[in-house]
């Protein structure tokens, strides 16, 4: 099989070949079909996520989509070609916040798929089988936005208690999470403007996903809809700087919520307990999505409630040069490495 290996955390994945990896107990060998390519997985590449010199070398991806070929001891043989989608944390299913279904709060996680164990960037890898989400008849290129594009904007707006007529910004809307979040906020019923700083991002966002948007290279002249009067009850920071952080709190109304994701060090911002108080704001952190879901994406994209916006289909050859789409920020939604199609 070939995959893509990282022998030093940080450097470029190289092509090789490499033996087809055997499921253990517990676990099931997939098939990878396809694997989205965002930042995340540039932050994991880059050792951000956690760099072990005993987890080289690997195989990065955490957003693999593929069909389950064997299963290991203690596995349903049933699972047996199943296409599923992979889930990102490695929970341990047995904590008390494992058992009451919040996976992503797992206290005995023990760490990433594509990080510290092999993901999506190969033909075959092994993963545990509750690490396994089936997604039924899905395209499997399509689905890479399941795993993490759209779960994650799902967790969001569950956070953020998004309802009809909610007020809802999304900052870099131009991004993989963000083309699928303003989605994802107009399913719950928000009323979505997506700012980005890219005109063809905030033109595609218009013509094709039907969301206002707005330039926000200043956030001192962003422009809102008229009757939000300056007001906003959710603002989704994507871009995680001190200067959109300082704009969102000053943006929101009464009882607003601000719900950030990123996790850049050395980022601050100055919170007032009074302004707090006052406006009963509420700052929220938002932590990758449940099992739960990240199979509620599936069905999202399914039926066409939300739709899979991918900027770049390649094959491994090329996706180091959609990984410089993305540190450029040039790429539309996610990309797509795609090792096989069906049929």
């Amino acid at each position: 099989m070939r995959a893509l290996r990282i022998d030093t955390w940080g450097d470029r994945p190289v092509l090789r070949e490499q033996s087809t990896p055997e499921p253990r107990p517990g676990e099931v060998l997939v098939a990878v079909e396809a694997c989205g390519v965002g930042l995340t997985v540039l932050n994991c590449i880059d050792g951000h996520l956690g760099a072990e010199p005993g987890n080289l070398p690997r195989t990065p991806g955490h957003e693999l989509i593929g069909t389950v070929l064997a299963v290991g001891v203690g596995v349903p043989a049933e699972r047996i070609g199943e296409r599923v989608a992979a889930y990102f944390y490695l929970f341990c299913g047995r904590c008390p916040a494992c058992l009451a279904g919040l996976e992503d709060r797992c206290t005995r996680n023990a760490g990433f798929v594509g990080v510290d164990r092999d993901g999506g960037y190969g033909e075959m890898t092994t993963l545990p089988a509750r690490n396994t989400i089936p997604i039924g008849g899905l395209d499997p290129v399509s689905a890479t936005v399941v795993p993490d594009a759209v779960a994650t904007p799902v967790h969001v707006a569950r956070r953020a208690g998004i309802a009809p007529d909610t007020r809802v910004a999304v900052i870099a809307a131009g991004g993989g999470v963000g083309m699928h979040m303003v989605q994802v906020a107009r399913v719950y019923g928000g009323e979505v403007v997506g700012l980005d700083i890219d005109a063809a991002k905030l033109a595609y966002l218009a013509d094709e996903l039907g969301i206002e948007g707005t330039d926000s290279s200043d956030f001192q002249s962003v422009a809102l809809p008229a009757h939000w009067r300056g007001s906003i009850d959710v603002v989704v920071d994507l871009l995680g700087t001190a200067v959109s952080l300082d704009w969102s709190l000053r943006t929101l109304g009464i009882g607003g919520r601000l719900v950030t994701l990123t996790t850049f060090p050395g980022v601050e911002t100055a919170v007032s307990p009074r302004e707090m108080v006052f406006r009963e704001l509420s700052l929220l952190g938002s932590r990758y999505a449940t099992r739960e879901e990240v199979g509620l994406a599936a069905t999202l994209v399914s039926t066409g409630r939300v739709r899979p916006v991918i900027g770049r289909q390649v094959g491994p050859e090329e996706v180091l040069s959609v990984h410089e789409d993305l540190r450029a920020g040039r790429l539309l939604g996610r990309g797509a490495l795609v090792w096989q199609r069906p049929g």
